[in-house]
């Protein structure tokens, strides 16, 4: 009788570890973002518009930082103090994000740590603890301009007094939790949907308040006045800490991770072709989202005269009288909503994703999201209810500016991780890339020195 021979099992490819998994690094993290990890399959062998679209949603979690109510206050500021000029401080930030997003795609696929992970890893504990700390005050900032934002649109189209507003954005808590539980693509399919809720209103305003051609693309070119002018400097600051934001270098480097591909060197480097395409196309939507509200508060409110038009009120009652269609301040007010409420939606994931990177600590997704909320609704609430529309309108201009002194504590590291070899491997950025990463990152400290400057001789001459 034959002796049977059983079946050999199938032949798996062996899979490759992130680059520097074990080298480079003095401590070792976890997975990021655990709930959502790997959740998002990646079709092998699919062409490339399939592969495209698997990957397509963590750029524009992204790109909504870019376009969140923060933004609003600086662009209303610049155009109708400034008109066009500071079109070319919207370009250039938004190419700045582009490179810093793309290194931290590069960062959370190549390593399968997330920027705050990777600062907790290689960093000693009191460093850490104190990048974690700016971390956290920068999310801060942010999450009180999305507060602040959010409520402002409620007041302004249904007439909800502005602390009840801003305490009713807590429940967006809820809604990230719904959608986490649905998956991950839900939530990202929802930021998409009002992100493009949020272009069509903008394109409407363009068209209602024709601007001349030539002027915006006058603005796109960079001028020395924008240095030389204290008060054109604070807001080209505020724009560029509204544009390139702290947080959204964390939460894109875990964001990346949620998709599930083939975990070897060439899987990888495809992984980080298309992460980079999502997050350049998205970027580049934040970038007429951006430039659109300069230039209709530059067509709009410079041009007439109006060159005391910062707030977010005001713009709104100004906008559909001087523009003489009655939909122009609605559509605005809409579109102010959709951004509060998707900057809301990230931001809470982006809380997350810091806390648990940089302490190592696993709270329940509902308490760390709460916690995030609650910090952000006791300071905006507190300054509605005390100085109403001109105090929240200041706080969040200020809280830009807030978030582009911080920048350089989350730039400095993330270009510093992926240029080198021992924790990337044959992924470290090439020399030309290395030195356009630190050419941003020197520009952004600079900007950040000369601002702190003008301010410590502007006190002092008051004085």
């Amino acid at each position: 009788m034959d002796r049977i021979v059983p079946p050999s099992p199938p032949v798996v490819p062996p899979v490759t570890p992130p680059v520097s998994a074990d080298s480079g690094w003095r401590r070792k993290s976890g997975r990021s973002l655990p709930e959502a990890h790997g959740t998002i399959p990646v079709p092998e062998g699919a062409g490339f518009w399939r592969k495209l679209l698997a990957f397509s949603g963590p750029g524009y979690l992204v790109a909504v930082g870019y376009m969140d109510p923060g933004n609003w206050a600086t662009d209303l500021a610049g155009g109708s103090r400034f008109g066009y000029t500071l079109l070319s401080v919207i370009l250039l930030s938004n190419l700045m994000a582009i490179l810093l997003q793309s290194l931290c795609a590069k960062l959370g696929i190549v390593t399968g740590r997330d920027l705050a992970q990777a600062c907790r890893d290689h960093y000693s504990r009191p460093v850490s603890a104190a990048l974690w700390v700016l971390c956290e005050i920068a999310i801060c900032a942010c999450d009180l301009a999305e507060v602040i934002g959010t409520a402002i649109a409620l007041n302004l189209l249904f007439g909800l007094p502005l602390v009840w507003g801003v305490c009713l954005t807590a429940l967006d808590v809820l809604m990230v939790l719904w959608l986490a539980h649905r998956g991950f693509r839900w939530l990202e399919a929802l930021v998409i949907s009002l992100v493009l809720l949020i272009g069509v209103c903008f394109g409407l305003e363009i068209l209602f308040s024709k601007p001349a051609v030539r002027d915006i693309l006058g603005g796109f070119v960079p001028t020395l006045e924008i240095v030389r002018n204290p008060e054109m400097l604070y807001i080209a600051i505020g724009i560029l800490g509204a544009t390139v934001m702290p947080h959204n270098l964390y939460l894109h480097s875990s964001v990346v991770q949620t998709r599930r591909y083939v975990q070897t060197a060439g899987g990888r480097r495809e992984a980080i072709k298309f992460a980079t395409i999502d997050s350049t196309v998205a970027l580049m939507f934040a970038l007429f989202i951006n430039a659109s509200i300069l230039v209709v508060a530059a067509a709009t409110f410079h041009v007439q005269g109006r060159h005391e038009v910062a707030e977010i009120h005001e713009a709104y009652q100004l906008l559909s009288p001087m523009l003489g269609v009655g939909a122009a301040s609605v559509l605005f007010a809409v579109a102010l909503l959709a951004s509060g409420q998707n900057s809301t939606l990230t931001g809470t994931l982006a809380g997350q994703i810091v806390m648990e990177g940089f302490l190592n600590v696993r709270l329940r997704p509902w308490l760390r999201r709460l916690i995030t909320r609650a910090i952000a609704i006791v300071p905006a609430a507190i300054v509605a209810g005390l100085y109403g529309e001109s105090g929240t309108a200041r706080l969040l201009v200020f809280s830009q500016v807030v978030l582009s002194l911080q920048l350089p504590f989350a730039v400095i590291p993330l270009v510093m991780f992926t240029s080198d070899r021992k924790k990337m491997g044959d992924f470290t950025n090439p020399g030309w890339m290395k030195g356009l990463a630190w050419v941003t990152a020197a520009v952004i400290v600079v900007l950040n020195l000369k601002l702190l400057l003008d301010f410590i001789g502007l006190t002092g001459g008051a004085a």
